[in-house]
């Protein structure tokens, strides 16, 4: 139980700091961050396995998880940007009082 509590706290700093280091105004709040901290360190996990720069059932490292989150910010940003081109502009009705 005390590890889950870690990995979200550690999840939530990691998240954070991505934040803070990439530019721009970001949609989400709290959870959205958490959630990008935890996956990017589940993120580089993958990867630094794969390069050979862990070993399995090892860890990531904290400057590879930031790594990881960054890139997830990213491709978050850019599911966010289609999908908010995507939307119709939201037309107002007018006032028929004023006219």
């Amino acid at each position: 139980m005390f590890s889950f509590i870690w990995m979200l706290f550690i999840g939530l700093i990691v998240g954070a700091l991505a934040r803070l280091v990439s530019p721009g105004r970001i949609r989400g709040g709290m959870g959205v961050t958490m959630l990008l901290g935890i996956c990017g360190s589940f993120l580089a996990g993958i990867v630094g396995r794969l390069m050979g720069l862990y070993a399995p059932g090892q860890r990531a490292g904290f400057l590879m998880s930031t790594l990881g989150a960054i890139v997830l910010l990213w491709v978050y940003r850019v599911i966010e940007r289609r999908r908010t081109a995507a939307e119709p502009p939201v037309v107002q009705p007018r006032d028929r009082r004023a006219a």
